[in-house]
């Protein structure tokens, strides 16, 4: 068995299976002495989309069993290969069918534990002790200095007594001390009642109202919750179970007394690791060096003030330069610095790694002081810099000043942070800065805008600036390199949102944003950044981006079921576009107040918006939307009873946008086609059409519409007399719905088990 087939004999998931794609791709490319095949070259050699062959070697779909032996024979694989891929294809496809254990309201948030910990016995005692009483609600306040190793005890505690939590843990960083406000407990609570179970439409407005339902899941369950890095007490408290079996870590430079006092929490105070621990540290990460001279090692530990912050750095520089004694690795740390203060010996470190590193390297690390985090690719911080990161970026891990959080991810810890932004405002002047922030947002910016016309082709774009100079925006070749970058850059976008200076950038970074966070049930984040993006637009007067922010206001509104305030916003848009004179504007606002009127259930007001925004398309010869007006019509037609109106409105929308090439649009229009059918009666046609929106849907990775598609064509399914089919549909419909958090997901179970 040659080493390919082997491993396809391992292959238990669709990573793997795509892993493997890969592999024989490079394999075909060394044999025959070129170039790989692109996703292009094998789409356009098969006739399958761009989109399609992009799922399949990500691992985002497993290729049906016809395309998958048509792939492999096209990448060169031996009869031998083909057998053992094709087995391990059926295998991979057989387990991604069978129905998984429900792990929803089941959170395990906690992060990574802690690579190397050592000591806190007595600290980890202290933990153990307060969680044997379980007749209360157990809340345990760990406070210390910056750096003592407050986050690392908690979490490496927690994964040690997970297992007594069956129902799950939550973990927050509150940010209280990071240089951006921090977090509010409002928002916290809003993440964790949708891990927790929630619908993104159910969670309440309301402080108070979230703050309830929060206690309510909880009462009853064993669930451990962990928050770090809080600033307050008042912070924490909303964030507290109401009743016995749950039980509470918090973290905090402060000593939180308020929470003891009030709230019963058990003081946990962290001082500087014990000598003793602070050599069986150095002895982790240094090994036989530290035996070998113990007085250096000594004096080591105590310039570092046995904080484990500064002990790791310092033994990172150890670590890059085996050949140099302790002893003079010691004298380094200059006795000037050999103070009683932790935080001075802390800052000593730091300037001590710093002023070691070379100068590209060193630039880089304060310039990340100005990134609104959580971390940074290689991409980002090289347009940041002006200049290639990646090796800086190396330099900065192996000196332990960032740490690569996954692939070619960098984040620091909050004190580096800070340290970072005082060295940039201490070394670089004010041009400088304002200049790197122009790059930081631009590479955001022009990345984003291309993702998001790659990831909707119809979008109505907007009009940017040229790049700051020094910026190198990110090259996307399709759909899925865009959902991927999207995916990994979600919450970085999210906090460039919130921290752009300019309104400009402020309203441009959402609305790249506005289609990822629409289909991927980010609703409420949605409403958060685009009422960020609706002030910098009022401030600007810029009331086209106005009516493009009250548009997505509104979407987010239909999605959480708030007909009524989504209509006020489409309404609003529509204002703005009649004082532009903006025709195009005006149909989709009309065509917006659609969609809102059937919702609410008064299709004719909905029928006079639809006729109005067909007129206006058809004008200003926009083919697309003319397409999607036309769908409107039709459907809204089949609402009313006319059937003939509606199949001839909705067949014109067909023409158009397969003439055209507009595949969202051919999806709506095919999911109407469905529904006129399904009245007639006409129920194989309906099939039909249903499965072919899903299909489309599917490679566009619209999961909220392919979820609706689905169940309706299971519903149709079920009227055809096909319980296997119906059964099939709703329960891929039920894996998105459940992925979403969408409340429609109670209603396919009550399908399906209807059907047994």
């Amino acid at each position: 068995m040659d080493d390919l087939s082997a491993l396809a004999a391992a292959a238990r998931t669709a990573d793997a299976l795509a892993a493997l794609l890969r592999d024989l791709r490079r394999r075909q490319a060394r044999e025959q002495g070129r170039s790989e095949l692109t996703y292009r070259e094998i789409a356009h050699k098969t006739g399958w989309s761009l989109s399609a062959v992009g799922e399949y070697f990500t691992g985002t779909t497993v290729a049906p069993t016809d395309r998958f032996d048509v792939l492999i024979q096209l990448l060169g694989a031996t009869t031998a290969q083909q057998r053992a891929l094709a087995t391990a294809r059926d295998r991979v496809d057989e387990a991604r069918r069978r129905p998984a254990e429900p792990a929803r309201g089941v959170p395990r948030q906690l992060p990574a534990d802690v690579s190397g910990f050592t000591g806190r016995s007595d600290a980890l005692t202290a933990l153990d002790e307060l969680i044997a009483d379980t007749g209360t609600v157990v809340i345990s306040a760990v406070s210390g200095t910056a750096g003592v190793g407050k986050t690392a005890l908690a979490v490496h505690w927690a994964h040690r007594v997970a297992g007594r939590y069956r129902d799950g843990q939550l973990y927050a960083d509150l940010h209280g001390y990071a240089p951006h406000a921090p977090v509010d407990p409002h928002d916290t609570l809003a993440g964790f009642l949708r891990a927790l179970g929630v619908e993104p439409a159910d969670v309440p407005p309301g402080a108070d109202e979230r703050a309830a339902a929060y206690r309510t899941i909880l009462s009853g369950r064993r669930v451990l919750v962990v928050l770090d890095n809080a600033r307050t007490a008042d912070q924490v408290r909303p964030l507290l179970p109401g009743a016995a079996g749950c039980a509470v870590v918090v973290t905090s430079r402060d000593e939180l007394t308020g929470l003891v006092a009030r709230d019963g929490a058990r003081p946990v105070a962290l001082d500087v690791l014990s000598p003793a621990e602070a050599l069986d540290l150095l002895r982790n990460l240094l090994g036989a060096r530290v035996d070998a001279e113990p007085d250096a090692a000594a004096t080591l530990i105590r310039r570092c003030a046995r904080l484990p912050l500064a002990l790791r750095i310092a033994a990172a520089r150890a670590a890059a330069r085996p050949a140099l004694r302790l002893t003079a690795l010691a004298a380094e740390v200059t006795t000037a610095f050999d103070g009683p203060d932790p935080m001075t010996s802390l800052g000593a470190v730091f300037s001590w790694s710093y002023t070691a590193l070379t100068p590209a390297a060193a630039r880089l690390f304060r310039l990340l002081g100005l990134h609104p985090g959580p971390d940074v690719t290689v991409a980002a911080a090289s347009s940041l810099a002006a200049a290639p990161a990646a090796a800086p970026l190396a330099e900065l891990a192996a000196a332990h000043l960032v740490a690569e959080t996954s692939a070619g991810r960098y984040s620091f810890h909050d004190l580096l942070r800070g340290y970072a932004h005082q060295r940039a405002h201490e070394e670089e002047s004010a041009p400088q800065l304002g200049a790197a922030r122009q790059r930081l947002l631009d590479h955001y910016l022009h990345t984003g805008l291309r993702a998001a016309l790659l990831y909707s082709p119809m979008r109505n774009p907007i009009i940017v600036g040229e790049p700051a100079p020094g910026t190198t925006p990110e090259l996307l070749a399709d759909r899925v390199d865009a959902l991927g970058w999207f995916t990994a850059e979600h919450h970085v976008l999210l906090a460039a949102v919130r921290d752009a200076e300019a309104d400009t950038h402020t309203w441009q970074l959402a609305w790249t944003l506005t289609d990822y966070l629409d289909r991927n049930g980010h609703w409420t984040e949605q409403l958060a950044v685009q009422a960020l993006a609706l002030a910098a637009t009022r401030r600007l007067r810029d009331r086209d981006a106005q009516s493009r922010t009250h548009n997505a206001i509104a979407h987010a509104h239909m999605r959480l079921g708030r007909f009524e305030q989504a209509r006020d916003e489409y309404a609003h848009a529509l204002d703005l576009c009649r004082d532009l004179d903006d025709l195009g504007g005006q149909a989709r606002a009309h065509n917006n107040l659609t969609t809102a009127y059937e919702a609410l259930g008064r299709p004719r007001d909905g029928l006079q918006h639809a006729l109005l925004a067909l007129d206006l398309h058809r004008t200003a010869g926009n083919h697309a939307e003319e397409a999607n007006a036309h769908n409107g019509v039709g459907y809204i037609y089949a609402q009313l009873g006319d059937d003939g109106e509606a199949l001839r409105h909705c067949e014109t929308a067909l023409a158009l946008v397969r003439a055209h090439g507009y595949p969202l649009a051919e999806a709506a229009t095919l999911d109407s086609l469905g529904y006129i059918h399904r009245r007639q009666g006409a129920l194989d046609r309906a099939v039909g059409c249903y499965r072919d929106a899903a299909e489309l849907l599917r490679s566009l990775n619209d999961r909220y519409h392919e979820a609706e598609v689905l169940n309706n064509l299971a519903e149709t399914c079920r009227d055809a007399g096909d319980p296997d089919g119906a059964r099939a549909a709703w329960r891929e419909a039920l894996a998105i719905f459940e992925e979403l958090s969408m409340s429609q997901a109670d209603g396919v179970r009550a399908q399906l088990a209807a059907l047994r």
